[in-house]
């Protein structure tokens, strides 16, 4: 059995979530098993298509009731996220999973839906052999200085601000 790190994706480039499941489509490859938990997120993206067809590899559940980045996280959203990490970290803890991958954890940290503490004693609690991935910008200090890896997602040119809208297959 592999060591495992903790890896962190973060920036405010494109590209975060991608890389995290570009990670587990390898990590599948090699017959591994993956766990990613969706934080903040509660609708249906197109990655979710595909991972229901590799569902036999790779479980996904999504702790996030909709994203509000026009709006302030309201008791309900602070209690899923609460909930779903502590849930994620009995699964972590299981055995049953080689890649578990906490998408958009540092955003949940950033807008208060979990303590950056709760994250760190996430992070501490991890088993040597479960590689362990945690996505999202503005990822605090303390979670980057804990991580094996950090890879920061730098935004040089966005066709975004073109007025390209988030397209079906590419951004969502």
């Amino acid at each position: 059995m592999l060591k495992g790190y903790i890896q962190i994706y973060t920036g405010n480039g494109k590209g975060k979530t991608t890389a995290a499941f570009g990670l587990a489509l390898r990590a599948v490859g090699a017959g591994l098993k993956v766990y990613i938990a969706q934080f903040v997120k509660g609708a249906e993206y197109s990655e979710l298509e595909s991972v229901k067809k590799l569902s036999d590899s790779i479980t996904l559940r999504q702790y996030g009731l909709g994203f509000f980045v026009n709006r302030e996280p309201n008791k309900e959203d602070i209690r899923a996220a609460r909930e779903g990490l502590k849930e994620v970290r009995g699964i972590m803890c299981s055995g049953g999973y080689d890649l578990v991958i906490l998408d958009e954890a540092n955003v949940a940290v950033y807008h208060d839906l979990f303590s950056v503490e709760d994250l760190l004693e996430f992070m501490r609690a991890k088993p040597e052999n479960v590689e362990l991935v945690i996505t999202g910008r503005r990822a605090d200090p303390r979670i980057i200085e804990s991580a094996d890896l950090v890879t920061e997602m730098k935004e040089i040119k966005h066709y975004y601000h073109s007025g390209v809208e988030a397209r079906i297959g590419i951004e969502k």
